[in-house]
């Protein structure tokens, strides 16, 4: 749970951050811009800001912001209604992005997981996302990312998204961010 406040506070720095790297928002859009805190009360270590542009049958597309050593913690998109699940491209705009999926994990990571939460982090094959650089994960994919120290801008495409059927290795994330006024 987080207050009015520092959700209109984390919503207007996600707009700073998307004008930063020229991503022009519709007025219409800047009140649409979703603040995650994944029901955490932690949005300096664990949070996402969202701009959904679309979310269709078939397609969807974001811009997500992250905060400097802000993370999206690990979850996988699981199959819904007969789909198998969404399918998601990353494309780092600004920052650094660091990625984590099944596979070898890193030596040395260059994120860590945020306090008190080590066990819900169990992928740590990492991958690094300057601008430029996209990954996509396929269907029923468990990942989790965190921003580098200048924070990141990254552009989602995926198949239609349902975020609310996401699946958290911490049982604690709630999807809905809830505010206090």
């Amino acid at each position: 749970m987080i207050t009015r406040q520092e959700y209109d506070d984390a919503r207007d720095l996600a707009l700073e951050y998307l004008d930063a790297v020229g991503i022009a928002v519709a007025d219409e859009e800047r009140e649409r811009i979703e603040v995650a805190d994944f029901g955490l009360s932690d949005l300096l270590h664990t949070g996402l800001e969202l701009l959904v542009y679309v979310n269709t049958d078939r397609v969807c597309a974001k811009e997500l912001v992250l905060f400097p050593g802000q993370t999206c913690p690990e979850h996988m998109h699981p199959p819904v209604q007969g789909e198998p699940g969404k399918e998601e491209t990353f494309r780092c705009r600004s920052g650094e992005v660091y990625l984590y999926v099944p596979g070898e994990p890193a030596v040395a990571p260059r994120a860590s997981a945020p306090p008190g939460s080590k066990d819900s982090y169990t992928v740590w094959h990492e991958v690094i996302l300057r601008p430029g650089d996209q990954y996509t994960l396929r269907p029923q994919t468990l990942h989790w990312f965190q921003a580098g120290p200048e924070g990141a801008v990254v552009s989602e495409f995926s198949t239609k998204s349902r975020d609310d059927s996401d699946i958290f290795t911490d049982h604690d994330v709630q999807r809905t961010t809830e505010i206090k006024d």
